[in-house]
């Protein structure tokens, strides 16, 4: 009986340190993604597209697993407040492999101030199931000067 305890003990030792490797394969939901990066942006086909502007710049691209996917979080900079309606919108490319949001917000409707970049900051995100996810290495968010990038 004083034997097994410290087999047991010796074994899930044994086994909570091979667990460690889990970290950094590609079985870890949380590594699906890396950090974003700067991208050159796509040039898309002609379609019917929102006839809202895009956003001046994608500041930041963030993907974070969830159950069932992955949400995309983008921040972009307006050239004023008052910046409203954002959406990053899904547009069809010829790319394989590549998931493509515009991000789109709607101008103010008066005069509006220029003040801090901070303030003019606009977050957006939206949600891809993993049924999508199976086909995509990268995932891109233009705005009309930049885009920025993220892939696995």
């Amino acid at each position: 009986m004083s034997l097994v305890r410290p087999v047991l003990l010796l074994t899930l030792c044994a086994t909570l340190a091979g667990c460690g490797g889990f970290r950094d394969s590609r079985l870890n939901p949380f590594n699906w993604f890396g950090r974003s990066e700067p991208r050159e942006t796509i040039v898309l086909p002609e379609q019917v597209r929102d006839q809202r502007p895009l956003v001046e710049t994608v500041v930041s691209l963030v993907v974070e697993p969830m159950p069932g996917g992955a949400i995309v979080r983008a921040r972009g900079l307006a050239p004023t407040q008052g910046f409203w309606a954002a959406e990053l919108v899904a547009a069809e490319t010829d790319q394989q492999g590549v998931l493509v949001y515009e991000f789109r917000i709607l101008p103010p409707t008066g005069p509006a101030d220029v003040n801090t970049p901070r303030s003019r900051e606009i977050d957006v995100a939206v949600f891809v199931s993993d049924y999508k996810l199976d086909q995509v290495g990268e995932i891109v968010v233009q705005g009309a000067t930049n885009a920025r990038s993220a892939r696995r």
